[in-house]
Order: C-alpha cells, then sequence, then structure tokens
C-alpha cells in the first residue's frame, strides 16, 4: 500500500490542521507505516544519517537501533580517545537483545587501548547469525598486549557460515577451522602461525582473495588446491615468510615483497597480473626478465620496484607473449641508483614484450652519477632490428642526463612505429598523479627536491632539446615536464 494512498485513507496524517490564536497552521507529521517498513527504510539510510533521524524525531528513534550496518570510526561519530570508545559501548548496548541481527560490523579505532573485555562484548553483540562482513582495526601495541580475536565466536556458533568478508589489524588470532562463506580475508599486523592459517584456508573452499601484511609469524604460506575461486594474494612486510606454496590452480592477481620475490610461488601460470617490490633485495628487474617468462607465461600488466640493479637486463630467451602494460619503477632513498646499470639495457625487456602498448619508467633517486651525456662524446648506441609495433603509450619519470637514458628513449622513439603519446617528466615526486602534484603546485606545496635534482633537471631538459626532441614524429603527442618555476626554484 502506497504511502499517499494510506494518507488518504486516514486523513492525510501528514496535513492535519491546527488552530492556534484564531489562525490556521499545518501540523507536521511522519506516515503512519508500520514498524517494520521504518526499519527497513532506516537500514537502508548510512549510519550517520540514520543516527540524525532518530535524534530528530522520537518515532524514528527505535528504528536507529536496529541499524544492520554498524561503520564505528573516529569520523563516522566525531569522537576520539575516551569519548570515541563511551560513545560506541552506548550503541552496541543498543544493539542488544533487539531482534535483528548486524550484518556489517566496521571498528576502526586508534589512540588509546580499549579493554579486552569490553571488546569482547561489542563482539558478541556484533557477531550474530545474520553477519556477513566483519572488519576490526585496533591501536598498535606490543605483542605482550595484543587483544586475542575471541575465534569460539566465530567458529563454535552460526555466524562463521555467514561470514563472506573478514578482516583485522592489530591483533592475534589463532582459528581452529574454516568460514563456509568466506571469500576475503586481510590481516595486518596480525599474529597467526603458518600452520593456523593453513587449517582455515584449507576449510575455506569459496575463498577468492587474501591479503597479508606484516604477519611476522608465518613462515610457510600453503594455499590449497582445492581453493578453486582464489584468484587474488597479496603479500607484504612478512618477514619470516620463507616460501609460498601455491596449490590454487586459478590464481590470477599477485602484489607481492620482500626476498620471496626471488623464489617460485607454486602454481603460477594463470596469473596474469603481477606486482613485485623489494626494498632489500637488488636485481629484481634481471631477475624477472631471466625468469618469469617461463613461470608465468600469461602475464598481461607487470610493475617491478627496484631498489638496486647490479646488473643491466640481460638478453635472454623467452618472452612476454601477452604483457600489454609493464612499469619499472628504481627507487633509492638517499643517493643514486645503481650508477653502473645501463638504462639502454631496458629495450631488451621491451623487445621480449612483443604486443607491448604501455611501457612507464619512474627513476627515482637525489643524486645523478650516470655518465651523463654532455661528459661522454662518443656515438649513441643503437639497437638494429629491434621494432617494437604495438607500444602506443611511453613515460618516463625522472629522465636524467644519463647518455644511456637518452639513448633508450631514441631507440623508443625510432623504433616504436605505433607511438601516440611520449612524455618526459624531469622530476620524480614519488609515485605522485599528476593532478595530484597541480594541485600541489598551484598552493605552492610541492614536495622538497634537493637542489642537486634541481641542477639535473636542467640538464636533462637541455639533452631532451638536442638529442630528441629533433627525432619525435609529428604524430607523437610529445609532454616534457619541467620542475616547477616558483616553487622549484634553486
Amino acid at each position: 500500500m502506497s504511502i499517499a494512498l494510506m494518507a488518504k485513507r486516514k486523513g492525510s496524517p501528514c496535513q492535519k490542521e491546527d488552530h492556534f490564536e484564531g489562525t490556521k497552521r499545518v501540523k507536521s507529521s511522519v506516515p503512519d507505516l508500520p514498524q517494520e517498513i521504518w526499519h527497513d527504510i532506516h537500514s537502508l539510510l548510512p549510519l550517520r544519517d540514520a543516527a540524525r533521524a532518530g535524534c530528530v524525531s522520537h518515532a524514528f528513534l527505535d528504528s536507529w537501533r536496529w541499524h544492520p550496518t554498524l561503520t564505528l570510526n573516529p569520523k563516522t561519530l566525531g569522537l576520539s580517545g575516551q569519548n570515541f570508545i563511551n560513545k560506541v559501548d552506548q550503541i552496541m548496548k543498543k544493539h542488544s537483545g533487539i531482534g535483528i541481527g548486524i550484518k556489517s560490523f566496521k571498528l576502526h579505532h586508534y589512540g588509546s587501548r580499549i579493554h579486552a573485555s569490553k571488546l569482547n562484548n561489542w563482539l558478541r553483540i556484533a557477531v550474530t547469525p545474520e553477519i556477513h562482513e566483519l572488519k576490526l582495526s585496533l591501536p598498535t601495541v606490543g605483542k605482550a598486549q595484543l587483544y586475542n580475536f575471541p575465534c569460539p565466536l566465530l567458529f563454535a556458533g552460526s555466524a562463521g557460515n555467514r561470514i563472506r568478508d573478514l578482516q583485522l589489524a592489530n591483533c592475534a588470532f589463532h582459528p581452529v577451522a574454516g568460514l563456509g562463506c568466506l571469500t576475503r580475508l586481510y590481516l595486518s599486523n596480525v599474529h597467526i602461525t603458518g600452520d593456523e592459517l593453513r587449517c582455515l584456508l584449507s576449510n575455506s573452499f569459496v575463498l577468492e582473495e587474501l591479503s597479508l601484511n606484516h604477519c611476522s609469524e608465518i613462515m610457510r604460506l600453503k594455499i590449497p588446491c582445492l581453493l578453486h575461486r582464489f584468484t587474488n594474494l597479496t603479500v607484504f612486510d612478512c618477514r619470516a615468510l620463507e616460501i609460498i606454496e601455491n596449490e590454487a590452480p586459478n590464481l590470477c592477481t599477485v602484489l607481492i615483497d620482500t626476498d620471496i620475490v626471488h623464489k617460485s610461488i607454486g602454481y603460477s601460470l594463470q596469473v596474469k597480473h603481477l606486482e613485485m617490490f623489494c626494498a632489500v633485495e637488488f636485481n629484481l628487474v634481471h631477475h624477472v626478465r631471466a625468469k618469469l617468462p617461463a613461470s608465468m607465461p600469461n602475464l598481461e600488466t607487470l610493475s617491478i620496484s627496484s631498489a638496486g640493479e647490479m646488473f643491466s637486463t640481460p638478453s635472454v630467451p623467452g618472452k612476454f607473449l601477452l604483457l600489454k602494460h609493464l612499469d619499472i619503477c628504481l627507487e633509492v632513498a638517499i643517493g643514486a641508483f645503481s650508477p653502473d646499470y645501463d638504462y639502454f639495457s631496458l629495450a631488451f625487456f621491451l623487445d621480449a614484450c612483443p604486443i607491448l602498448e604501455n611501457f612507464n619508467l619512474d627513476v627515482i633517486q637525489t643524486r645523478m652519477r650516470h655518465d651523463s651525456i654532455f661528459e661522454d662524446s662518443s656515438q649513441l648506441r643503437q639497437m638494429v632490428g629491434h621494432r617494437h609495433d604495438n607500444i602506443k603509450t611511453v613515460k618516463i619519470t625522472g629522465f636524467c642526463s644519463a647518455k644511456s637514458m637518452v639513448e633508450l628513449t631514441c631507440h623508443i622513439v625510432e623504433n616504436a612505429t605505433s607511438l601516440e603519446c611520449l612524455t618526459l617528466d624531469t622530476i620524480a615526486e614519488n609515485g605522485l598523479s599528476d593532478d595530484v602534484r597541480l594541485s600541489m603546485h598551484e598552493i605552492g606545496e610541492c614536495p622538497p627536491i634537493c637542489r642537486h635534482m634541481i641542477g639535473e633537471a636542467q640538464r636533462a631538459l637541455l639533452a631532451m632539446e638536442r638529442y630528441i626532441v629533433g627525432k619525435v614524429p609529428s604524430t607523437v603527442k610529445l609532454n616534457i615536464k619541467k620542475p616547477c618555476s616558483w616553487c622549484h626554484a634553486r
């Protein structure tokens, strides 16, 4: 029955007339709907709007208490510290015993610790048979003070049969079984052993995504073959991890760091998207070019971040026959990136990608110690017979006057017959997007760049003008990005 029809039959309760001191006044009222309908309406509102509605109308107050989605963090509540804890405690008590289960519970808190008994009470209320999403992020504390997540709430009751998304941060988690509906598992700074994780994975048959960040007790990660839906794996800063044994047949996307990148991750023939970065291990680009074509032949996108290359990129058999997008980042926090590394050797990498369309090269350093093209009068090297007929866009960030980088750029310009856009950026600002950097420039807050690199940027511009610009075909859009004239002034 529509609201309008109900209003008509009941004499339009939304427009009842009242007399006040000889004048007519329209008296506003909410439609006389069954309580269950108001509960459904308020369940569709964001948590903050539902709470506001409960503040302005007594008729809505009870509906707010039935809201099935709780997102509790300092931003949504506008509180912090002990005031935040007290408010969450009030909210959870109002949801206790109301008869309708919470479907999504997200608690993010930083700062003061929450007593374990209080957290346990909140989770007893939140973890109901209807819950399908549980996210818990607590303040970072020492190992001895970590909150021990009450696993019996998940594995001894019926709630574990409904949870699809489980995300835990800064706690201890010791599962004893699997979760039948779990599709996404995210653990950050969670104390869990490899055996405990294997037990959970082996019995969570519909799992699709696994993300492990700073989980320092896992030495061996085993992903069982029964996980046919498993497609996404992220491993970041798990320092004790020595080996990954993937047996899941449909793993598609991998994001991985630490020295594990130099070892096999098990069955990986179906991997299409790979991101590898390592802050402590050198020669990652060399390793990827030499080893990965055989183990990951179906790669379509590849992103590599290396802290140093002691050897130039090799010319070896094996190709990335399906690779279309290649990102390479050569980054050092302080100092120069491996001055013996030959940027021109990256042409061998491009040659191994016959259908490559997009190539991005970022060089992030605070000094440039390669041989400058202005200090070497020999002829520019060429690589005859190496054509890149499908490359359409190329972007080099942190372009410098190194002779080998100028040679690489000239090689691309002369041999990428389908090139549409070439971007040469003289300043590398740690991965900031063009939009973010432009907005920062407009308010005069450019990230600090050392004087040495500002001077190198000027030499890079001169190298572009002298050796590259004249070779760029008129059909190619050339973007040259200079240091900001006033907030990067020398």
